[in-house]
């Protein structure tokens, strides 16, 4: 029962920090991240349309 605290414990440590990191990715980019909306990271946008 101790190890599975344990590894509960290091599973929301390690959701707070993926929260947290993304939170600053959002303020420091200064792109707000909208659910719905695709995920634009490598497209330039003036590269040509390919479909």
């Amino acid at each position: 029962m101790k190890r599975v605290a344990t590894w509960a414990f290091y599973a929301i440590g390690a959701l707070a920090i993926a929260y947290l990191a993304a939170y600053a990715y959002t303020m420091f980019t200064g792109n707000p991240i909208v659910p719905g909306d695709p995920i634009h990271i490598f497209r330039k946008p003036d590269a040509p349309s390919y479909s």
